[in-house]
């Protein structure tokens, strides 16, 4: 019997790939995405008060109206948004989920999505499984700028989505308004769809402004917006998002969601309504800031190249050129296996696997575990 092979990924994802390898030689994990301290006590006790006062059964399809409430009060106290939580909010089992529910929602056989490389790795297999093309334009490493006129030499009269991602993953990089004005021209009179992946926009660094797709009333009618709060309240386990799109792109998210998973887990859910509503948590984007700086200064110590800090999310993209001249999947085989930490390399955020010799470290750590992590690669010669 053979079972149709749905999209061109092979194997296990390069995240299960490395914290496997990190397992085996008992290395320092600085490849996959997620913090390695606590949540905030508060939003523990809430979820155990969620359980225990029994919100236990299943949440509205949408979401529980008290959490989706919170995010549009969130959006208001923050970006000055107006959302309305009934028709245009919906809770999700994560961002990944999110983004492949809003591809789903609108992509066709024979349609065609332009996107951003390197990009996260889940959009090519979803674009993938909907029947569609992947039509990917390299961003300009090693600031990753988009380079616009490659951007619109890639729209053909096939092209139904567009899916970016600011603060950005593996790069760290951050969208400027004249970006989202170069995207605005290229679509404007076509009925192309954005996708905007926004799940490290509170994690944002050196006084800059996170600027959403949800800020550019043109755009805004023609998106869908998507959001992790694991990222948010160091909670990834949690696997809960949300996605925000006007209501006629919301009516057809939901159709699908629906029948994908239906409804996301309720505790969770409340703790995090309570949590945003009446937190008085520090601000995200301070504490990240300085586990940044905290890493970047101790980097000096190792022969890597940073040519650019983060400008947001959790990680920062290094160059080994006065290490090695080895390809990045091989030096990060190798750096996880010789010296004890484990990185991303960054080709494999390409289709194409493109290797720019640059590594993806994340610094989501407790500072003992980053300071150990350079210690060891500091060891390492010229």
């Amino acid at each position: 019997m053979e079972l149709p092979q749905k999209h061109s990924a092979t194997g296990t994802t390069i995240f299960t790939v490395m914290s496997a390898l990190a397992q085996q030689h008992s290395a320092i994990n600085l490849s996959q995405g997620f913090p390695d301290y606590p949540i905030d006590e508060q939003l523990g006790k809430l979820l155990y008060e969620a359980a225990s006062t029994g919100y236990n059964q299943y949440a509205p399809m949408p979401g529980l109206p008290m959490l989706r409430q919170a995010v549009a009060g969130d959006f208001k106290k923050r970006y000055n948004l107006d959302i309305d939580a009934d028709t245009e909010i919906t809770i999700t089992p994560g961002a990944t989920y999110a983004i492949y529910t809003a591809f789903t929602a609108v992509l066709q056989a024979g349609d065609e999505v332009i996107v951003l490389e390197p990009a996260y790795d889940s959009y090519i297999p979803n674009i993938e499984m909907n029947g569609a093309r992947v039509v990917p334009v390299s961003l300009s490493a090693p600031e990753f700028n988009v380079d616009w006129d490659k951007v619109k030499a890639a729209v053909t009269n096939k092209t139904k989505a567009i899916i970016i991602n600011t603060p950005h993953n593996p790069t760290g990089a951050v969208w400027t308004q004249e970006d989202w004005d170069a995207l605005a021209e290229i679509v404007r009179d076509t009925d192309i769809v954005i996708l905007s992946d926004e799940v490290y926009e509170q994690i944002i660094f050196d006084g800059q402004k996170h600027i959403s797709i949800l800020q550019q009333p043109e755009l805004r009618e023609r998106s869908f917006a998507l959001f992790s709060f694991g990222k948010v309240f160091h909670n990834t386990g949690w696997k809960i998002g949300y996605c925000i799109a006007p209501p006629a792109f919301t009516t057809a998210f939901r159709r699908i969601h629906q029948f994908l998973c239906f409804t996301v887990n309720t505790p969770g859910q409340y703790a995090l309504a309570n949590y945003i509503s009446n937190s008085n948590a520090p601000l995200l984007h301070s504490m990240m800031q300085q586990k940044r700086d905290y890493f970047l200064e101790l980097m000096k110590q190792t022969p890597f190249t940073i040519h650019k800090p983060a400008g947001g999310s959790y990680f920062q993209v290094a160059g080994y050129e006065q290490i090695s001249d080895m390809p990045d999947m091989e030096f990060a085989q190798w750096l996880t296996k010789e010296y004890g930490v484990a990185t991303i390399p960054v080709s494999a955020f390409y289709s194409n696997k493109k290797d720019d010799r640059l590594i993806r470290f994340c610094f989501a750590k407790k500072e003992d575990t980053l300071l150990e992590a350079v210690q060891r690669l500091s060891k390492l010669s010229i």
